[in-house]
């Protein structure tokens, strides 16, 4: 049985999740939440797929199609900072499942699109979801991982986003030669719909938002309880560490003195990183098609770069868990820019190996740059503000990413593959200096201040 503190008169929630074991029901709730951000990433990355093949049926040019891919990415931003508000006011579950739900819905819409406006206005729409997954999942995660996993479990989490666009790449070469690109978004669009009632069911709230809602204290008692940690029918919560350290909840905590640094730091860290992140998202393929290279051959090189991401973000979390985020980061920023300028000595055309390898490389880089920025925040902003501080962070990069909508059309149509590749190139210098900026960092192993010990006894 948990022991409550006897000055404080409540079981701190924050001691008992941060420095406690690691349960089996824990781990169920970060596989839910990964799990979302596969369906978030599968869904966000079909338009990529599709692009090609949509041109040359209706006859359009790369252009014509650029404001149907900006109008999801602004939606992303929208979702991501409506969530984050909406998510530390109402709780992260019901948040997370409404988002699967939606983009899953608009997804599963875009394949009756008589034209390139209605794709755009569901894009939009499905953006909402797919950006108000992310946050909400990562802030779930965060919050029932114990403080020495938590890089690598919010790290893990994010991953699931490359690895859906890697699936989604493998679906789409397997689906577009048969049902088409309306096939592609109705499957696409209908295993989310299935999901999210599933994260209903299943899925609890964070208790770490439990513990600050009173009326709610049975629930959090009944869900301690599942994860092995019982406490008495009286018992009373509180998150002492994290509730010293917040002066008020909202947007403009995030610019307290002490955080505004951080805050505007990983704003621009964000912004460059989604920049080149959707750049190769949305124009990967189309970039190869014009090249030469085949549809089913150009789909390739954007599951090699998810791929790299996979194994770059995970990669990333371990060196991080070692070095700490700074000396990580920045490395992988370095790594990124320097693929980036090498692969335009690549000949497209004539050595395809190289190609995908050095796109999955490249892939690598920036994704153990762009995963990890999430535990970064996580770690930069307490409880009561976490999920808006993700979101805000996110909304921000996805201005990086809805410029990546017209900046890879124009780029590929004036300068090619060679303009496309400096582009990514730049961006991750500048990603580079926007991270060496912030001050507070997650410490290495080594850095890390000892736990506090949990006082507790059981019954």
């Amino acid at each position: 049985m948990l022991k409550a503190s006897a000055a404080a008169g409540a079981v701190d929630i924050g001691g008992v999740l941060d420095h406690g074991p690691f349960t089996a029901m824990q781990k169920i709730v970060v596989m839910l939440s990964a799990f979302a951000i596969i369906m978030d990433g599968f869904d966000g990355q079909l338009i990529g797929f599709a692009i090609p093949m949509i041109i040359k049926e209706w006859g359009i040019t790369r252009t014509a199609f650029a404001p149907a891919v900006a109008a999801g990415l602004v939606g992303m931003a929208f979702g991501s900072a409506f969530a984050g508000l909406v998510a530390d006011r109402i709780g992260r579950r019901l948040v997370l499942a409404v988002s699967v739900f939606l983009f899953g819905a608009a997804t599963c819409a875009i394949g009756f699109a008589p034209d390139v406006t209605t794709i755009a206005l569901l894009r939009l729409i499905a953006g909402l979801g797919i950006g108000g997954a992310l946050p909400s999942a990562s802030t779930m995660t965060a919050e029932f991982t114990p403080a020495n996993r938590r890089t690598l479990a919010v790290t893990a989490t994010i991953v699931c986003y490359p690895l859906g666009g890697m699936l989604a790449g493998l679906f789409a070469s397997s689906i577009l030669p048969v049902l088409g690109w309306r096939g592609l978004f109705w499957i696409g669009g209908a295993l989310p719909i299935a999901y999210s009632l599933l994260l209903l069911a299943k899925l609890p709230e964070s208790p770490r938002y439990l513990a600050r809602q009173a009326e709610r204290w049975a629930e959090l008692r009944n869900l301690l309880a599942r994860m092995a940690r019982p406490t008495k029918a009286d018992t009373a919560f509180a998150d002492a560490a994290e509730q010293g350290a917040e002066q008020r909840a909202g947007f403009g905590s995030l610019f307290e003195p002490g955080r505004a640094r951080d805050t505007l730091a990983i704003w621009g860290g964000f912004f460059m990183v989604m920049l080149a992140t959707y750049s190769a998202f949305s124009w990967l393929p189309t970039m190869l098609a014009a090249e030469g290279l085949p549809v089913t051959l150009a789909s390739s090189g954007l599951t090699a770069y998810n791929l790299g991401g996979v194994v770059g973000a995970l990669g990333c979390a371990l060196a991080i868990g070692h070095f700490g985020s700074r000396v990580a980061l920045i490395v992988c920023c370095i790594g990124a820019a320097t693929s980036a300028f090498l692969l335009k000595g690549v000949n497209i055309a004539d050595n395809t190996n190289m190609l995908m390898i050095g796109l999955g490389i490249h892939g690598m880089f920036v994704n153990a740059v762009q995963a990890p920025m999430y535990a970064l925040c996580a770690y930069v902003y307490p409880t009561l503000v976490r999920a808006t501080g993700t979101a805000s962070a996110l909304s921000f990069g996805r201005l990086g990413a809805i410029l990546s909508s017209f900046a890879g059309a124009a780029v590929i149509t004036s300068g090619g593959a060679s303009a496309y590749l400096s582009m990514l190139g730049v961006a991750m210098v500048f990603a580079l200096v926007a991270l060496g900026l912030v001050k507070r960092h997650i410490p290495g192993r080594k850095r890390q201040e000892p736990a506090p010990v949990v006082a507790r006894s059981y019954a």
